[in-house]
């Protein structure tokens, strides 16, 4: 399955207690060939940023830093599993942060209008 990401916003669905976004957090796409970034924010993200590449299986594999609401800079790295349900695409996301307690989670997001 190819889809390209270019010009969508997507929103969370759900994520695992140990994560920082949330259904207020927009994420804004880009993609140029297998290249992806996108900037992000709202709720507990004052301002982010993810850069990543869509490898030959179809995931997207990317590294993610922001800004949280309390001031702290955060960084992660990200696989997520594309797809599409109901005409919108979806990321299946397994991630670990880098930095703070480094612990792992999972969550979902959704391209929104």
């Amino acid at each position: 399955m190819n889809i390209n990401l270019d010009g969508k916003t997507f929103t969370t669905l759900s994520n695992t207690p140990n994560g920082e976004v949330n259904a207020e957090t927009r994420f804004f796409y880009h993609q140029n060939g297998s290249t992806v970034w996108a900037e992000y924010s709202g709720g507990s993200v004052s301002g982010g940023h993810l850069l990543g590449v869509i490898r030959e299986d179809g995931t997207l594999d990317m590294r993610y830093h922001h800004l949280s609401a309390s001031g702290e800079v955060v960084a992660g790295t990200c696989r997520s599993v594309i797809r599409e349900e109901d005409g919108r695409v979806v990321l299946d996301e397994s991630w670990r942060w880098f930095t703070g307690d480094q612990s792992e989670g999972r969550s979902q997001v959704v391209e929104v209008d």
